[in-house]
């Protein structure tokens, strides 16, 4: 896939533009009404990526931006229970990218990190903590005395029209440390 769209160099991030849909996510979630603490929902959902240009930032930042939509819908119960927006961002100065993201909960986050590209096939890698001063996250004071957000991780793999995620989402949640985990493999469509 060309880097280049619209006449801008989207460097990594390209590969993300398209609709893309899949039906094999899994969401592990704390629970405290489940035996053992954990929730697992299948889930299908559909990630929407725009190139939405670019933007610079006092006066010599150059990011080319990728503008996203997430929803996830529970295979179980066929309701969404996730609902997503963000972007990602690439700065072809320093190879970084970034992941900027908000969930309606009251919680938003700065991720950043690294692209490989090897061949056909591009991994983004991003991460965030509360103690980190640049890749940071943002919650409500509710959040933060309920279900505090620690960290976050992510590696997006892109290999031709097959995407697959895997995060980690680090959560202070009913009184324990919690590994909120989703993966999931989409199709652009």
């Amino acid at each position: 896939m060309s880097t280049v769209i619209d006449g801008l160099d989207y460097g990594p991030i390209a590969c993300l533009v398209g609709t893309w849909k899949g039906d094999r996510g899994l969401d592990i979630a704390p629970d405290q009404e489940e035996a053992d603490g954990i929730e697992r929902n299948p889930f299908h959902e559909t990630i929407t990526y725009e190139a939405a240009g670019d933007v610079t930032n006092a006066d010599d930042q150059v990011l080319a931006i990728v503008r996203y939509h997430q929803v996830v819908i529970k295979t179980e119960t066929g309701k969404q229970f996730h609902d997503q927006v963000g972007y990602w961002t690439w700065d072809s100065a320093t190879g970084v990218v970034t992941e900027s993201l908000t969930i309606p909960r009251a919680c938003a986050l700065l991720a950043g990190g690294t692209a490989t590209v090897d061949g056909n096939k591009t991994t983004l890698s991003v991460s965030a903590s509360l103690d980190n001063k640049d890749y940071t996250i943002a919650q409500s004071d509710y959040m933060l005395e309920k279900a505090r957000t620690t960290a976050f991780t992510m590696v997006l793999e892109v290999e031709g029209n097959e995407m697959t995620y895997r995060e980690s989402t680090m959560l202070d949640i009913y009184g324990k440390e919690f590994d909120h985990k989703d993966k999931s493999t989409l199709t652009r469509v």
